[in-house]
């Protein structure tokens, strides 16, 4: 009987406890996306393309450290460092194949008002001639890559907690005009910040509101102290990078391996500053000094979070939201999917950790991805092999770009925006969708430039949901019993009589931004369970699958594996006249819609005629 009863616990200690070991395992591959990817790379096919695209990407990884650590007021040696250990955490933890996360302009920009506020250039000279042990730098310089620190450590904190409350389902509320505004507004205030070094001009730092304007103002104010040699080496810099970009982009597919355009300007220019002397003959500002190596870490001071706050919730909700626009952008062009939530934690890690290395916030960058796009990266290989390219730099290459003129430094960061602001002439498209997406695209890139780009985007995911609770109420939507599938059948006589099945689907609600995704994932869900389902349709619960649109939860669509096909003789129809309003969102998630059904082998129609009010197809309805 003891014998029987051990072997009986036995039983249900094995049941209990094996559950919850392939838990584990599904969640360690889940949280930990380089464990899926890694066991399935494939070394002849991805490894080239990986590690030509790594090299490419090292260019502007080192390009736009050094940039965005000056626009960030710190050393650009920290801007070095902030490309190397953020890409390494993203590529363990993130989702997205084709986003390069390391410096970013808005986070850096964010940061920059927590640097000049704590340790403003006014307190330089009680610390420039005291040195420290790490790298030589000054005690001013540390100050001031500590405060940048805190605040990447804080932001990362934030978007850890986000993650722990599954916050990351609430980005149905970051419309595509309101990002797309944010974004374009951020790349002004960068292109703005970059000005004194194309003008080569000593300008003081200016933010807060209306900073934008003031700076202008000053630098017409101060038009005489222009350094023309600034200005026309400014000038031949965006010339030729947006003329071999463009060439490069037109011939892509004739030949195998686009120019290196940025890394040839960055020899050519400190060759020739190096060789004329143009520090000191013409007085151009160059990097300057960049000392080899990496420190060892360090714990950011923790006695100035709470005097960083602000900047920490700018730099975790801009930068993600800017993040998360640009893997779910990769995601949609080369078919596979993102986790909003899991997106988080890479994100807040990435900062958290890089911040014990010196590191300033970060996220991804659009120019950069772009970059991936363009030279055929396949897998977040060529991150790391880019990586492998900055630590060359960081311990032998460094101090070679010391005579590298900050004219064209600034110069290439103003053509790698190029992708940002061109999103301009997505006014055109928004004013033929709905014009009211168009008033807040408008408004929200006015408050991001009058104020700062977390401002604007407060402003308009407020004013996205007060427009939406504001035109529902209003919806004229079809009736409970018109809420339903249909099926009918045809006889098409060939030469035998066949039969072909139509299913019909009704929207009886608007299609906005709060339902765009559930409106995909029923819609997809409806095909999958028509295709598994062997059941008569008599016997399908009519209830079960009116659920098309019937609640404003935004579902997220985690897989997007390929659905299986319906049967060839079955067809889709969807009565699109009880669409009472829609928005650039719900347009988007049709047309995506409409993509993915008809690429299931689905024929699919849309139509605006209620198809529910025909005397012959709407007969029980």
């Amino acid at each position: 009987m003891t014998g029987a009863k051990r072997k009986k616990r036995s039983v249900l200690w094995t049941k209990m406890h094996t559950p919850h070991c392939e838990d584990f395992k599904q969640w360690c591959r889940r949280r930990l996306p380089i464990l899926e990817w890694a066991t399935r790379y494939n070394l002849k096919e991805n490894l080239l393309p990986d590690t030509v695209s790594g090299i490419m990407l090292a260019v502007q990884q080192v390009t736009q450290g050094l940039a965005f650590a000056v626009l960030s007021s710190v050393h650009p040696v920290f801007g070095l460092y902030g490309s190397l250990f953020p890409a390494i955490i993203y590529a363990v933890f993130g989702m997205g194949r084709h986003v390069s996360t390391g410096t970013f302009a808005l986070t850096s920009l964010i940061s920059a008002n927590a640097v000049e506020r704590l340790v403003p250039l006014s307190s330089q000279n009680l610390t420039a001639q005291s040195n420290t042990s790490v790298l030589g730098l000054s005690d001013f310089e540390m100050q001031r890559i500590s405060v940048a620190a805190a605040v990447s450590f804080l932001g990362g904190v934030i978007q850890v907690a986000m993650f722990v409350l599954h916050l990351g389902s609430a980005t149905f509320l970051l419309t595509e005009p309101v990002i797309s505004a944010m974004t374009t507004g951020a790349a002004t205030h960068v292109v703005t910040s970059q000005v004194k070094y194309l003008l080569g001009m000593k300008i003081p730092y200016i933010s807060g509101p209306l900073g934008f304007f003031y700076i202008y103002a000053h630098v017409f104010q101060n038009i005489k102290s222009v350094r023309l040699e600034a200005l026309l080496l400014s000038l031949l810099s965006i010339v030729v990078l947006v003329l071999v970009k463009e060439l490069n982009e037109q011939f892509k597919r004739k030949i195998k391996i686009v120019l290196p355009v940025d890394l040839v300007l960055i020899i050519a220019a400190s060759f020739t500053c190096y060789c004329t002397n143009m520090e000191n003959t013409y007085g151009l500002e160059v990097v300057g000094h960049i000392p080899k190596g990496i420190p060892p870490p360090r714990v950011p001071p923790m006695r100035i979070l709470s005097a960083v706050i602000t900047e920490a919730f700018g730099v975790a909700f801009v930068g993600y939201v800017a993040s998360l626009a640009l893997a779910q952008g990769s995601a949609k062009k080369f078919k596979y999917s993102v986790d909003d939530n899991q997106e988080l934690l890479a994100h807040g890690l990435s900062n958290v950790i890089s911040s014990f290395f010196f590191c300033i916030p970060s996220a991804a960058a659009m120019g950069r991805t772009a970059g991936l796009y363009s030279t055929g990266a396949r897998t977040q290989v060529a991150c790391l092999i880019s990586c492998v390219s900055v630590l060359m730099v960081i311990y032998a290459a460094g101090p070679l770009l010391y005579w590298l003129p900050m004219c064209v430094l600034a110069s290439i960061i103003v053509v790698g925006l190029k992708g940002m602001l061109i999103q301009f002439r997505d006014l055109r498209k928004y004013w033929n969708v709905d014009k009211i997406d168009w008033g807040i695209w408008v408004s929200t890139y006015i408050f991001s430039i009058c104020f700062a780009a977390n401002v604007g985007l407060l402003f308009g995911v407020v004013c996205t949901v007060a427009i939406v609770i504001g035109r529902f109420p209003r919806a004229k939507t079809l009736s409970i019993k018109n809420m339903k599938e249909m099926e009918f059948k045809l006889k098409r006589e060939v030469d035998d009589e066949t039969v072909h099945q139509v299913k019909i689907i009704f929207i009886n609600n608007p299609l906005v931004f709060l339902n765009a995704k559930k409106f995909r994932a029923d819609l997809m869900n409806i095909i999958q369970r028509e295709n598994t389902s062997s059941q008569p349709h008599d016997e399908i619960s009519k209830c079960e699958q009116n659920t098309l649109l019937n609640s404003l939860s935004n579902g997220n669509c985690n897989e997007e594996a390929t659905q299986p096909c319906l049967n060839e003789k079955c067809s889709l129809i969807l009565d699109c006249s009880g669409l009472t309003f829609f928005d650039s969102s719900g347009v988007s998630m049709l047309v995506e819609s409409d993509y993915q059904v008809n690429k299931e082998c689905t024929p699919f129609l849309m139509s605006t005629y209620s198809l529910s009010q025909h005397p012959k197809y709407g007969q029980g309805s």
